[in-house]
């Protein structure tokens, strides 16, 4: 399993946004496409759709730009993932309502929901506080 870049690329914006959370400050695309490294139009078009979720606010005009919309540590890597990937699943046969398995007598089908509450516990468990600390601080290892 993979995640897209762009769902790649929201985590590294809300990461380096939590870093800048506290005290009402809005920051803006550029400010951030310049401190991630990521180009501008992806930037917009995450800003978008991560306002969209629900997971920033955005205003308009001088003094605008966006923040998170709740605090970093009440945000989870689930919630990222599922803002621009959609519901966490690694096979499309979980979804009853989309009938996409290929398999029509599948007996491993049911085996999958279990699996994918594992795989999204284990995601809703990071916040984007512990993402946003630096690398030695967060005991991630190089």
């Amino acid at each position: 399993m993979r995640l897209s870049s762009l769902a790649d690329y929201a985590v590294v914006l809300l990461a380096a946004a939590a870093r800048h959370c506290g005290g009402g400050v809005r920051l803006n695309a550029t400010r951030l496409a310049e401190e991630t490294g990521l180009p501008l139009p992806t930037v917009q078009k995450l800003v978008s759709r991560l306002s969209a979720a629900g997971l920033i606010e955005s205003a308009r005009g001088a003094g605008g730009g966006f923040r998170l919309a709740r605090p970093a540590a009440a945000i989870s890597l689930a919630d990222v993932i599922e803002a621009i990937e959609g519901p966490i699943a690694l096979t499309p046969c979980v979804d009853e309502a989309r009938h996409d398995c290929m398999v029509e007598q599948c007996r491993v089908r049911g085996a999958w929901s279990p699996v994918n509450a594992l795989v999204r516990d284990a995601l809703a468990s990071v916040n984007l506080t512990q993402l946003a600390r630096p690398r030695a601080e967060a005991g991630v290892a190089n």
